[in-house]
């Protein structure tokens, strides 16, 4: 029995579909590969990792460009409501990973500025509002991976915990700095790392918020607990 030519192009679009979705998870994969790699730079206060780190950023860019196109392919097929909710919400997605990945490039290329001076032992906050993220990170890739909703939203919820660790560190480096004078150039350094890694869990919450979307549509989220009352650098 030979194949209806509607059969084929269902067969063709999911199989475009499949294609986008793994894009985005392998773009995701490679953010977060990014963000721990800058984290461990940041550590080992390796001035050439770090450069890599930064050079490595035109991959994950190269990739949200290839999930434009396929989006645009998929557009093209006429797709129905929840086509449509998969098409923006993959668009949005990609972009989302794409800024993670500049951050996690920010926080490599800031590791290179720290290096120049002694050590501080508030890296270790730094290391620990990282490890959170990353969480995050990895969670919401999950939830996108399975379609889990209720997933995405839990991840949304952790939220306020990176805040909390952001502002905690935030007011240390501060005091730490009013302290001692010679901590001012370090310690910037260290806020400005900090508040990328506050504005990648608030990526990973985009992230979340638009599984809910694909997921339920314009169906409202529950409400969410925001805790970062910091006005530190962006």
């Amino acid at each position: 029995m030979s194949t209806q030519p509607h059969d084929h192009i269902v067969r063709s679009y999911d199989e475009e579909r499949q294609r986008l979705t793994g894009e985005i998870l392998r773009m995701g994969e490679m953010a977060v590969a990014q963000l721990e790699a800058a984290l461990d730079v940041v550590e080992r206060r390796d001035d050439r990792a770090a450069a890599r780190i930064v050079a490595n950023d035109e991959a994950i860019d190269l990739l949200e460009h290839e999930v434009s196109q396929d989006v645009m392919r998929l557009a093209l097929r006429g797709p129905m409501a929840r086509d449509l909710r998969e098409i923006l919400s993959a668009l949005r997605i990609a972009s989302d990973i794409e800024r993670i990945g500049d951050y996690a490039a920010n926080v490599a290329k800031r590791s290179t500025a720290l290096n120049s001076a002694p050590p501080l032992p508030h890296t270790r906050g730094l290391a620990i509002l990282g490890q959170r993220v990353v969480r995050q990170l990895r969670d919401v890739l999950e939830a996108f991976a399975t379609d889990d909703a209720e997933a995405a939203q839990r991840v949304r919820a952790q939220d306020a915990e990176v805040d909390t660790l952001h502002t905690g560190l935030f007011r240390e480096l501060l005091t730490y700095m009013m302290e001692d004078a010679r901590a001012i150039t370090p310690c910037t350094h260290l806020l400005f790392m900090a508040k990328n890694l506050e504005r990648i869990g608030d990526h990973a919450t985009n992230i979340a918020e638009n599984i809910w979307f694909l997921v339920h549509g314009d169906d409202a989220l529950p409400p969410r607990e925001k805790r970062d009352d910091t006005s530190g650098p962006g």
